[in-house]
């Protein structure tokens, strides 16, 4: 794709497409079933630990994919996914409980389904890392239900369980109904009471929520709607437990996801639909909201990055899924995932940060606190050491052989070509989209004042993709002499090539700090105050003694959010938790200074404060 993507024309005509109207004829009801963070651990998918009749049985009337991953590995950001259509990374919201806009022209898709007749209503987490655009939704709350529409108005309603959310599995007391000594321990989790109990807890959840699911289709029954309503059911991402949940693996974004298709509307089911068939369709999230205004008979918006798959507007199957993961509460990271179905290929463009970053609301798992206390006592073993450790720039599983992703073959001879293949993939969905995640945070926010990340991504002028893209990648490659590029590209004109630049000598350690000193000395005095931070962190790090006292005075006045935001905030935060006991002399600040930024959305307050009490600790 060219650099400039999406021509101004092309993206003036997307900006103004409007959804067609339904054709003649019924139209179905749509009831989505969803429940929290819970992989692929049913019956139906072949489970022998679990227990879900109820899901079983749906399943055993409908349609199995067994290629259904949520995009994102965490609900904010996969939630994002759905409601809009398109991928995150396009619209500035990838990062965890953000919030940014739609272009103006785009809607939420319930809306389009409004306008069409349906009476649309969600019972009730949304989660939206995008801000409201009109009225998305007939009720979204505790008490939406589709008895409350007109007569025979068609409607399509959404019905989520949080049973089997990640908090649940830690609840105490809880009194286990699966056997702990029976559960498959995946090869990272260490074999402990604790991990069983996890595991075996998550278990329970799922039942408790088949048997919700049940009185919900009990409903539609009872009601004489069943012959007119197509059944979805899906989990939010997979599974709570660490390492799944937040991580773009195949264990973290694959999803049970079974369509029940009556009789009456089987015109709408795809090709390969047959009763307790299973479909090997490369399915998204972002597929969602295309699929179901197809199945109301309205043409999916030529805006829309996914694609219908099912319905009287259905689009060809593609040839990959693909993930990402940005921020995750208070700790930055860029990742990105592509599968093929066999194969997952990971690309950490910030390798130099270990997998497990402390996450305060991650390390009230057991499991989590368990595994991490094992680690630093020196009792793991690889791949159970793996987690707490930094990350190689691309990984590469073969789920066929390796169903927990531990043996990574990027370096493998004879898996080259597959990963040259899927990184390829990567680097297209990318371009495709205008992957704005390339920019940091608080600067995806700043370029789009007045207008919105989307369009920024699609405006070359405010956004050279190319070259930040191009800079990203060679930064987070690791690979030894092109210290001299990365120290040219920090005189570059653009903040978030020269942001990706110093990032690139940072990763790089010692030696290629020592080597670009100079230029790092410089930087503490650029125009971006991300440049800045990671320039602090490099010399604070890695840096002469005499690099210190400069390094800690900058991030102690990059890091106060009331005066510099929260996304800034939490990326000096980050990096003055990065130098450990070199940082002690900002203690003191970091204590005393205010813990919140009343202009940031509500959802981010928090942050800040884990992160000072973190760093704080004694």
């Amino acid at each position: 794709m060219a650099e400039n993507g999406m021509t101004r024309r092309g993206f003036a005509a997307a900006l103004g497409a409007a959804a067609a109207a339904p054709g003649p004829g019924p139209r179905p009801n749509i009831l989505w079933i969803t429940c929290e963070d819970t992989g692929p651990h049913i019956g139906a998918y072949g489970d022998r630990y679990a227990d879900t009749p109820v899901l079983d049985r749906l399943a055993a009337r409908g349609l199995r994919y067994r290629n259904a991953w949520s995009n994102a590995p965490v609900c904010a950001p996969a939630r994002t996914t759905i409601i809009s259509g398109l991928y995150p990374p396009s619209t500035g919201s990838e990062h965890m409980r953000s919030m940014t806009s739609l272009p103006p022209q785009f809607k939420m898709f319930p809306a389009y389904l409004r306008e069409a007749g349906y009476y649309t209503t969600n019972n009730a987490k949304e989660d939206y890392n995008l801000e409201h655009t009109g009225r998305v939704w007939d009720e979204s709350s505790n008490r939406a239900h589709w008895r409350k529409r007109s007569p025979g108005q068609p409607f399509f309603s959404v019905v989520n369980f949080t049973i089997t959310h990640e908090s649940q599995i830690r609840r105490r007391p809880h009194t286990l109904v699966h056997d702990p000594a029976r559960v498959r321990i995946p090869a990272y989790h260490p074999d402990t009471p604790e991990v069983r109990h996890d595991w075996a807890q998550y278990y329970d959840n799922i039942t408790t929520m088949d048997g919700m699911a049940g009185k919900v289709l009990a409903e539609l029954e009872q009601d004489g709607l069943a012959e007119d309503t197509i059944v979805f059911f899906y989990g939010d991402h997979g599974s709570g437990m660490p390492r799944n949940k937040r991580w773009p693996y195949d264990s973290g974004l694959r999803v049970p996801l079974v369509v029940h298709i009556p009789e009456k509307f089987r015109h709408l089911a795809p090709p390969e639909y047959r009763v307790g068939g299973i479909s090997d369709r490369m399915v998204g999230f972002v597929d969602l909201a295309p699929t179901v205004l197809s199945l109301a008979g309205i043409r999916p918006l030529e805006w829309m990055q996914g694609g219908a798959f099912m319905g009287s507007h259905p689009a060809p199957p593609r040839e990959f899924n693909y993930g990402f993961r940005g921020r995750m509460d208070e700790r930055c990271d860029m990742v990105r995932s592509v599968t093929d179905g066999r194969y997952v290929y990971v690309r950490n463009y910030m390798p130099h940060k270990i997998y497990g970053q402390h996450l305060a609301y991650m390390f009230e798992t057991p499991t989590t606190q368990v595994w991490h206390d094992l680690y630093h006592q020196g009792k793991l073993k690889p791949p159970r050491t793996y987690f707490w450790e930094t990350k190689p720039p691309e990984e590469l599983y073969d789920l066929q052989e390796d169903r927990d992703e531990v043996r990574n073959l990027a370096r493998s001879p004879k898996h080259q070509q597959m990963l040259a293949r899927l990184r390829k993939a990567q680097q297209q969905l990318a371009a495709d989209i205008r992957d704005v995640g390339f920019l940091p945070e608080r600067e995806i926010h700043t370029r789009s004042r007045g207008s919105t990340p989307y369009q920024v991504g699609h405006d070359d002028r405010r956004y050279p993709m190319k070259r930040i893209m191009e800079t990203a990648e060679l930064a987070s490659s690791l690979e030894g002499g092109v210290d001299a590029e990365l120290i040219k590209r920090m005189q570059d004109s653009d903040s978030a090539v020269r942001y990706w630049a110093a990032m690139g000598i940072l990763m790089r350690g010692a030696k290629a700090v020592t080597a670009a000193a100079e230029p790092l000395r410089a930087a503490l005095e650029d125009r971006s105050p991300e440049v800045r931070v990671i320039a602090a962190e490099a010399l604070g790090r890695y840096g002469a003694e005499e690099d210190l006292p400069p390094a800690l005075r900058t991030l102690g006045v990059l890091a106060p959010p009331d005066s510099n935001g929260v996304y800034l905030s939490i990326m000096a935060l980050n990096a003055i938790d990065a130098l450990g006991d070199k940082a002690r002399p900002l203690m003191g600040r970091l204590k005393a200074m205010p813990d919140v930024d009343h202009n940031s959305p509500q959802r981010t307050r928090t942050y800040v404060r884990r992160l000072i009490e973190w760093i704080t600790r004694e």
